[in-house]
């Protein structure tokens, strides 16, 4: 059974930085692919992150592009998304999902963590 498990969310200001983690356990595809999403209220959920293994194909959008890096820690099995310069409109809950393949439709994706919180204030 596939868990994923998000940490790391809390209050920034504007200008800083911060790292979500995604602990994984159950996953025993060679192939996968790891995203981080976010929803914020009155939003649809959107991915900010998407990366493949063990292909090495990234995706980001242009909102996060240059702020945002997504990354693996294999010995200890855990997803990173370290967002840099955090901007108000950066506040949402934000979710890790794994796949069976590369992809940025959510609503394809077919594990999913519960979410963490990251408010970013002016």
């Amino acid at each position: 059974q596939v868990q994923l498990v998000e940490s790391g969310g809390g209050l920034v200001q504007a200008g800083g930085s911060l790292t979500l983690s995604c602990a994984a356990s159950g996953l025993t595809s060679r192939n996968y692919a790891m995203g981080w999403f976010r929803q914020a209220p009155g939003k649809e959920r959107e991915a900010v992150a998407v990366k493949s293994w063990p292909g090495g194909f990234t995706y980001y959008p242009d909102a996060v592009k240059g702020r945002f890096t997504i990354s693996r820690d294999g010995a200890k099995n855990t997803v990173y998304l370290q967002m840099n310069s955090l901007k108000p409109e950066d506040t949402a809950v934000y979710y890790c999902a794994a796949s069976d393949r590369f992809q940025v439709v959510s609503s394809l994706y077919n594990y999913w963590g519960q979410g963490t919180q990251v408010t970013v204030s002016s």
